[in-house]
């Protein structure tokens, strides 16, 4: 069972929703739990996760990868994703059973390969989550889709438009793939950002994540 960081509810109540962060290639839960003092204001009886990825990163051995990005080879590439996917998926579930809540009490945070984890999971879940922040990421194999998808939750997608390691048109194409499945999905691109959160996409993150776990 992966594990991480977690902030509990600055309420000091039972959590009524769960946030959970999912890092980046080569980093680990640590990398984006600092992300939960910005949204605890408005998210007073959440409870903020932020598990290590499964598996140790060969380019950071101090870091941590959901999946090898070092394979050409597409099949050999989805086959670690769907192993990555289970991870993150029990992941999840624990989570939910431990806190007594389900999927619509539920957001995932997802930074770069994060993102990535973060979308293939939540549309390829049974139940419908309560939303879905993404930044600097992309959609993997969007054409899969036609057979795989399961749950269409509310998702806002967030790029930055320098980012020299994953271009932005990843979000605005992952935004184009998800509308032809009525997936309700918005995206903005910051302005002088490279791979990382810029203030006005941190702003954004906070009101979406407020509109679709309180209002």
């Amino acid at each position: 069972m992966i594990t991480g960081p977690i902030i509990e509810p600055s309420s000091g109540n039972q959590p009524k929703q769960v946030v959970i962060f999912v890092h980046g290639y080569g980093a680990d839960g640590n990398d984006l739990i600092g992300l939960a003092n910005y949204f605890k204001g408005n998210l007073p009886d959440t409870v903020f996760l932020s598990p290590h990825a499964p598996e140790a990163c060969p380019m950071n051995p101090a870091g941590y990868q959901w999946f090898d990005l070092t394979s050409r080879d597409p099949a050999i590439l989805w086959s670690k994703i769907l192993v990555a996917a289970d991870h993150l998926n029990e992941f999840i579930d624990s989570t939910l059973e431990k806190y007594e809540l389900t999927e619509e009490n539920l957001a995932l945070v997802g930074f770069s390969q994060g993102t990535m984890m973060s979308l293939h999971v939540s549309l390829r879940r049974k139940n419908k989550m309560a939303g879905v922040l993404g930044y600097s990421g992309k959609l993997i194999a969007p054409e899969l889709l036609k057979n795989d998808l399961i749950s269409k939750p509310p998702i806002y997608l967030i790029h930055g438009d320098q980012d020299p390691m994953v271009p932005f048109q990843e979000t605005l194409d992952a935004e184009t793939n998800l509308k032809e499945y009525d997936v309700d999905i918005k995206s903005h691109i910051s302005k002088f950002t490279q791979h990382s959160i810029a203030e006005d996409g941190l702003q954004i993150g906070i009101e979406f994540l407020t509109s679709r776990l309180i209002d």
